[in-house]
């Protein structure tokens, strides 16, 4: 089977998720560190290939009354463009899904303070561990 892979897109890192080929648990796999929207969705893609995803699901991030909010319209901009680089390059087949996000950030921040990790840590991994989350509910809601 074909895995799934989720993103956490911020303005300074992606977190990067991907679940296991059954598509029941997600693991974090790295933040990725922006350097551009060419350059980033080119490294998405590169994901993409080697662990063979059929579907990209990215956090959109809408404010608490479901309200679309600056970051909201920036992540549904990287969104199109990775869509539109997939297309243009045979990858046609890899699904983009919107996937609202709220309090993903807050539940992953708190799960690591509990883990007893680290300030500087704990601000390290807290994007990937996002995405993480985000990706584990969407795939709790398609089973």
């Amino acid at each position: 089977m074909k895995r799934i892979l989720g993103l956490d897109v911020g303005d300074r890192r992606i977190g990067v998720a991907l679940s296991d080929e059954l598509g029941i648990t997600a693991s974090g796999l790295c933040a990725h560190e922006r350097t551009g929207l060419k350059a980033d969705t080119q490294r998405i893609m590169e994901i993409v290939r080697e662990n063979n995803c059929s579907c990209i699901v990215i956090g959109l991030p809408v404010n608490l009354s479901g309200q679309d909010s600056v970051q909201t319209e920036k992540v549904r901009e990287f969104a199109k463009k990775l869509e539109n680089k997939l297309m243009s390059n045979a990858m046609q087949d890899v699904r983009v899904e919107l996937f609202d996000e709220r309090f993903t950030t807050v539940i992953a921040a708190r799960a690591l303070k509990d883990s007893g990790a680290g300030i500087k840590k704990r601000k390290d991994a807290i994007d990937k561990q996002a995405a993480v989350v985000m990706l584990g509910d969407w795939l709790r809601m398609r089973s």
